[in-house]
């Protein structure tokens, strides 16, 4: 028996499924990132106004 070819709705969902999955795991990698970012331009800002007003 042959498996029945997917209709164009079934494709269509299949691709938005894979592109949600794609992009929650570019904010998962982003939102790792966020807090050493956050740090780092604290750090910045901290050594600009020591250097400015020290």
């Amino acid at each position: 028996m042959q498996p029945k070819p997917k209709t164009m709705d079934a494709q269509k969902v299949e691709a938005e499924i894979a592109k949600l999955i794609a992009e929650t795991s570019k904010i998962n990698a982003e939102n790792r990132w966020y807090p050493f970012m956050v740090g780092a331009a604290f750090f910045g800002a901290a050594a600009a106004f020591a250097k400015l007003f020290l």
